[in-house]
């Protein structure tokens, strides 16, 4: 039967890495313009002006090399207002998303305004670009728009795109900050594991027992709610040796990872062996878990000293 429902576990969760790619000679040209305060459009063969530009054509998808100058000055055509900024956006106080079709541009460029409030801003506001004090190359040379009581420039001009040193590539930051919630069958399975003991689920109907649970099985799809206790001792299928260093993973390499068999269930799960050197590990080998003061889940999984599993025991799980 199954035991009481703790209380559904949730936890912040961030997802982060660099992303780095280079430009070719049209974003090249807008980005090294930006730094120089010039913004750059390109022009299609039907005289459309598009900032940002483009290399192809959206249309026709004809390539396009004409680069032309628009003003920073321009147009607001539709805006939201952002009353709580989150890291990383171009205001730490609440302003307006606007798209703002620039004069001498027939598109729209989507940044951020600054303005005192929600009724300062309205469609067909005229902004200009505030430019920021220190420019590198990158949409952030825009530090916003401002609102703007001159009149429309002329159109586009004609650009060369030539700049002294320009910029080639560009390395932006991506970032998710979510939180995690694991559902009821994984949060049994971490409250469980504080407790230094390991469940899983059996399936009713093909009576596999599978840890971590998903609350389904992953072999027939049947829900599935019958907890059993598992391991804690297991055996090594399989297992690589690694030997790049992760950042900020204070393990020395050479280490080894390996799927584990756990004693009564039918799905190996993950685990680092140590307590012994990287190449004695081996398949069948069997592992117990070692847990640290105050874990939540196994260090690591190290040797019992039990004869190596044999073949047939595991084969099915490899």
């Amino acid at each position: 039967m199954p035991g009481p429902t703790p209380e559904t576990l949730t936890a912040p969760l961030v997802v982060e890495f660099p992303f780095t790619r280079s430009l070719g000679p049209v974003q090249s040209a807008f980005l090294t313009g930006l730094r120089e305060r010039t913004v750059l459009g390109v022009r299609t063969r039907d005289g459309r002006v598009l900032v940002p530009p483009v290399e192809y054509d959206p249309v026709t998808a004809e390539e396009i090399r004409d680069l032309v100058e628009t003003a920073a000055t321009g147009t607001v055509t539709t805006w939201a207002w952002n009353p709580a900024p989150r890291r990383g956006q171009p205001l730490a106080t609440p302003f307006a998303w606007v798209l703002v079709r620039l004069d001498g541009a027939d598109t729209a460029l989507l940044h951020a305004l600054d303005a005192p409030g929600p009724d300062a801003v309205h469609t067909g506001l005229r902004v200009r670009i505030r430019w920021a004090a220190r420019r590198t190359g990158a949409i952030t040379d825009i530090a916003c728009f401002e609102p703007y009581d001159g009149p429309a420039a002329p159109r586009a001009t004609a650009h060369s795109g030539a700049f002294a040193d320009p910029v080639t590539g560009i390395t932006t930051p991506a970032r998710l900050d979510y939180t995690y919630t694991p559902g009821r069958a994984q949060t049994r399975y971490l409250t469980a594991l504080a407790g230094r003991r390991i469940l899983g689920e059996r399936c009713p109907a093909c009576r596999k027992v599978h840890v971590p649970p998903r609350g389904a099985c992953p072999t027939c799809g049947t829900p599935t709610d019958e907890q059993t206790e598992v391991g804690p001792r297991g055996t090594v299928t399989t297992f690589c040796v690694v030997n790049i260093k992760a950042k900020g993973l204070e393990i020395d390499v050479p280490y080894v990872y390996a799927h584990i068999a756990l004693d009564g269930a039918d799905l190996a799960l993950h685990g680092r062996i140590a307590g012994i050197p990287y190449d004695r590990v081996r398949m069948g080998m069997r592992v117990e878990p070692v847990w640290t003061e105050g874990a939540r889940h196994p260090d690591h999984y190290r040797p019992t000293g039990e004869p190596d599993a044999p073949y047939d025991a595991y084969k099915e799980l490899l």
